[in-house]
């Protein structure tokens, strides 16, 4: 997507927008206008729904001043970027807003650092579940433990259960303000199976500034005549592309036969980056299309006529001048639950066209569109952005479609084989008894499946460490086009 025509046309609209002089975009907002001023005009130029949305129509306010006074109505730059959203409740999925995603911060610097994988962390990433029979009372436990964080020094571990935070109940209305300090103390419990109790312990974490490389398991496990490359990948961020490579150069090495791809806690990430492994993991469909960019109607209508191959992201063979180390597989194991979402959906779809997918674990969140960051600057980019805030937005605005013009999953995506993950029996990840991993190890070698036998209820999931972070939940452009603003109107 990053080609010579497109750096052309960044030119040719740059120098349009000069000659633009009576729009209201050329009007200077006022001083204490100039955060909200960039919010309506960021979504009304990129936001995926802005045709939907009453107040983002590009005729709404005839003038600087009648977008003035109709921003003066918000008190703060947060209530305006939400109720300029699509949030119409929906017939789906599952009856919640149409933009369940769209994000707003006030330090951009912040936003940039999560996007590449870096955040205040203690390090346990964590899903939250209703307690069995309660509609408000919920039981956190762990699903993994980031290396050389707090909560790693803790001691802590994956299927440690927590009911409470500095002695309180956790519960929908308060589990946001207790989790979210910088620090806290976990108050742990135990589970019979029916009925959670606490047992007195109790475990402080402290957040720091926390780098979690997203290749959690790299291995090989040899079954029979079966060399089963394993990673578990809990993350797209583009910081550590180098490092998938050389884990992709290493599976290559031992001749893996087989391959299973973890995406199980992976939230999502850069749209770049999943092309990237998708290429690794296949190789034989290098320049074909791997999915397709929709944009809003107007932006989508510009790049259709000036620049059609900016819609497509295709497989690669290279990435920053290295050769990309390919399995060229036909058939992949991806592991699943109600975490997967965002990027990693997008490389399940994408690969669908062309190899065999089998999925197993649980169905995804069902996201199928991405965003960009959105900057107050001239072009909307990192050029030239406003010295006098750091607000930056990062609102929906694209729908990807896999090469066969599928994307209609937002109820998500489910798995060939069902298979919840269970409290009492949570395993050792990449060990090959884990209950996930055993049922695609099965699958490969042809053995029977060994489905996890308890009486044990699986419990309603709630939501998860990386969906309350949010950030942590994305599928964005690595780089937003730049210079649109004026040139579309």
């Amino acid at each position: 997507m990053k080609t010579i025509l497109k750096s052309l046309l960044l030119l040719f609209l740059l120098a349009f927008s000069l000659q633009s002089c009576e729009d209201q975009d050329d009007v200077a907002a006022p001083a204490d206008l100039q955060i909200n001023n960039f919010i309506w005009k960021g979504l009304n130029q990129y936001y995926l729904w802005q045709a939907d949305v009453p107040n983002l129509a590009d005729d709404h306010f005839g003038s600087q001043e009648a977008l003035n006074s109709f921003l003066r109505g918000y008190s703060s730059p947060e209530s305006l970027f939400q109720d300029l959203l699509n949030k119409p409740i929906s017939k789906f999925p599952k009856g919640q807003a149409i933009d369940r995603f769209s994000w707003i911060v006030d330090d951009y610097t912040v936003l940039e650092q999560e996007l590449q994988g870096t955040s205040k962390d203690n390090g346990m990433d964590f899903r939250l579940s209703y307690k069995p029979g309660s509609t408000t009372e919920l039981v956190g436990f762990v699903r993994y433990v980031i290396p050389n964080s707090d909560a790693a020094a803790k001691g802590m571990k994956r299927g440690d259960l927590f009911t409470g935070i500095n002695g309180t109940q956790l519960t929908v209305s308060n589990y946001q303000s207790l989790l979210g300090t910088d620090s806290y103390t976990l108050n742990l419990a135990t589970y019979d199976g029916a009925t959670f109790t606490s047992n007195g312990n109790t475990v402080s974490l402290v957040k720091t500034t926390l780098d979690e490389n997203p290749i959690f398991i790299n291995k090989v496990i040899t079954s029979g005549s079966h060399k089963i490359g394993y990673l578990m990948y809990n993350g797209f961020y583009g910081n550590y592309d180098a490092q998938l490579n050389a884990a992709f150069a290493d599976l290559k090495a031992q001749g893996v036969t087989d391959f299973v791809l973890d995406l199980r806690y992976n939230g999502g990430g850069s749209i770049q980056t999943a092309t990237r492994l998708a290429s690794m993991l296949t190789g034989q469909f290098t320049d074909k299309i791997f999915a397709k960019i929709k944009w809003n109607a107007k932006v989508n209508a510009f790049y259709e006529s000036e620049d059609a191959e900016s819609l497509n992201d295709r497989f690669v063979d290279k990435m920053d001048g290295a050769a990309i180390n390919s399995l060229n597989l036909s058939k992949i194991y991806i592991i699943t639950t109600g975490g997967t979402a965002s990027a990693s959906e997008l490389v399940i779809n994408g690969l669908v066209p062309y190899i065999s997918v089998v999925q197993i674990g649980e169905t995804t969140v069902g996201k199928n569109v991405g965003s960009i960051t959105v900057y107050d600057s001239p072009t909307f980019g990192k050029t030239n952005r406003n010295p006098n805030h750091k607000y930056a937005m990062q609102p929906l605005v694209l729908k990807i479609v896999n090469a066969v013009d599928f994307g209609e999953y937002t109820d998500g995506l489910k798995p060939n084989y069902e298979q919840k993950e269970l409290i009492g029996n949570m395993g050792v990840l990449g060990d090959p008894s884990e209950p996930l991993l055993s049922i695609a190890i099965s699958n490969i070698t042809g053995s029977t499946a060994k489905r996890v036998q308890s009486d044990e209820k699986a419990l309603q999931a709630f939501t998860d460490s990386k969906a309350m972070n949010g950030i942590k939940n994305q599928m964005y452009l690595e780089k937003a086009p730049e210079g649109l603003l004026r040139s579309l109107k």
